[in-house]
């Protein structure tokens, strides 16, 4: 029975093949093609509103808001760069993933991971349009509208004991919206520290993945739950105030130091000191500044005759970079004609400090830190000072993304913040549109309880940038005082230096105490349109 069933198959096959070529030779000769339909043209306005609203999602964005502008030179542009950048994507995927990989070797039986292809494809993203927000932050906001539906091959062999499986990613579409920062901006190459990435709304995420040449996305369930799965994990890392920080440049050098804290000194005593006077006595005093500031030192009292003498002064310098920065310390002899003889000096890294901790130091003066200077072997005294270093409560970064712009006039910072002393912080940031009667070389000068600073001079400038910090030290906050900022022009003609006012501003510091950080623009008094630029900050620690 067997073989007859067999046998009758076998016929069935020679006979049945011949016969179906025959009637498929006819039909294909004798049947009539259908002639092809043109596709109706309808004009938008005659769709109704259901066939409208299916059409919306295609729309760019620079067509449905009017915020995004049209960028159809950075397709073009990215057009003839992607066979380049495509390849350089994938190299940075191959040695980014490969220690990756190599975990992986020897577990679960893996013998073998590796890319046996790896290629993007010939389609680039494109741009749906591109909105850049204006802010006072010293950065650079942007938030293009990406779509990806690429053709990429990407291969992923895995060697399981002895068997290799095959994992292929296609038809990938991928569509974002990720809202961009550029910041610090910097004056050094790429002009920026860091890349701020965060997505203002959850990814659509679709692709194909074949394992063993069959689609697995095709089984019922797996495609919905693969894709949720994937907008979950991406939106809980970088949704919206999530974000993916890329660092550029390294901020300790690129970009301005802030003050990040209070150096607190206490000049106790010194003993033993040199005798520099003809009476075989001194009349010391000690000099201190932090390295790398521009302020002039501060000073404690003159000790008259004295070669132990005790000062039990207090001083509070501002920290910028409590790791590098050394507090210098430095004893003179005072005489009434002539300069002031140097009796010693000594310094400090502020890294041996503890947060809010105070720290005795007895040191051993010396002539200068060159180790080979031989007067450095002569004793000089010792001076006992005590170092207590307390850092800023808030910190001092001045660069908050876009999504703090609605704080940027300041954040809740308690009732604590507003007694005790503090650091006020003014940063001249830029000005617009001022113009002298005579001339416009501006410069900013501004007065706070008496003590005046002021910026560089900008020749010929009526938009001029300074971007220049002042500091103020406080032993109160300054809630009913007022920081008067007025921008003035100078000439000198035959030697006289004629200088006038174009414009200035009073602004009340008791906002800049409860809100903590204010940046904003004034329009200036007495000009017709000036405006300028400040940034204050009331630090405490």
């Amino acid at each position: 029975m067997g073989f007859l069933s067999t046998l009758v198959g076998i016929l069935g096959f020679f006979i049945g093949l011949p016969i179906g070529l025959v009637i498929g030779f006819f039909f294909f000769v004798y049947s009539k093609p259908k002639e092809v339909q043109e596709p109706a043209v309808t004009s938008i306005h005659e769709w109704d509103t259901s066939t409208l609203q299916e059409l919306m999602p295609e729309i760019p964005n620079w067509i449905k808001t009017p915020d995004y502008e049209r960028v159809d030179w950075l397709n073009k542009f990215m057009l003839d760069l992607w066979p380049y950048l495509q390849k350089g994507i994938c190299k940075t995927i191959e040695s980014t993933t490969q220690p990756i990989f190599a975990e992986y070797i020897g577990k679960y039986q893996i013998k073998e991971v590796e890319f046996e292809n790896l290629d993007l494809g010939t389609l680039p993203p494109t741009f749906h349009g591109l909105k850049v927000y204006e802010t006072n932050e010293n950065q650079l906001v942007m938030e293009p509208a990406i779509r990806w539906a690429g053709n990429p091959n990407i291969v992923l062999a895995v060697k399981l004991m002895s068997a290799k499986i095959r994992f292929q990613l296609v038809d990938l579409q991928i569509f974002a919206t990720p809202r961009i920062h550029l910041r610090p901006l910097v004056p050094t190459f790429p002009c920026f520290a860091n890349i701020v990435v965060s997505l203002m709304e959850k990814p659509h995420v679709d692709f194909g993945l074949k394992v063993m040449g069959g689609d697995i996305m095709a089984i019922p369930g797996l495609y919905r739950f693969v894709q949720e799965t994937i907008k979950k994990v991406v939106s809980s890392l970088y949704h919206w105030p999530q974000s993916l920080d890329i660092p550029i440049l390294d901020t300790s050098t690129a970009a301005v130091k802030k003050p990040v804290g209070i150096l607190h000194v206490k000049v106790i005593r010194a003993i033993k000191l040199l005798k520099m006077d003809i009476l075989g006595t001194s009349d010391p005093y000690v000099k201190l500044r932090l390295n790398g500031e521009k302020l002039p030192s501060k000073k404690t009292s003159i000790k008259k005759r004295n070669l132990n003498p005790e000062w039990n002064e207090d001083f509070k310098l501002i920290v910028k970079d409590p790791e590098t920065q050394v507090l210098e310390l430095q004893v003179y002899d005072w005489d009434k004609v002539g300069g002031d003889d140097k009796l010693g000096m000594q310094v400090i890294p502020l890294k041996l400090l503890s947060p809010h901790e105070p720290k005795v130091f007895t040191l051993d003066l010396v002539n200068s830190l060159d180790l080979k200077d031989h007067h450095n072997r002569k004793r000089r005294g010792k001076l006992v000072v005590e170092l207590t270093f307390d850092p800023f409560k808030y910190g001092s970064d001045s660069f908050k993304g876009l999504e703090d712009e609605s704080n940027s006039v300041g954040n809740d910072s308690g009732d604590e913040s507003v007694s005790g002393a503090g650091a006020l912080l003014v940063s001249i940031i830029a000005a617009k549109d001022v113009e002298g009667e005579n001339h416009t070389n501006p410069f900013v000068q501004i007065v706070f309880r008496g003590e005046r600073r002021k910026t560089k001079t900008i020749k010929k400038n009526r938009n001029p940038r300074w971007n220049e910090h002042f500091e103020f030290m406080i032993e109160e906050a300054p809630l009913h005082e007022k920081l008067h900022v007025e921008i003035f022009s100078k000439k000198r003609t035959f030697g006289f230096q004629r200088k006038e006012s174009l414009g200035f501003v009073d602004i009340t510091l008791a906002d800049v105490v409860n809100n903590g950080r204010i940046n904003e623009k004034y329009h200036l008094i007495n000009s017709q349109n000036g405006i300028i630029h400040l940034l204050m900050e009331w630090q405490t620690c």
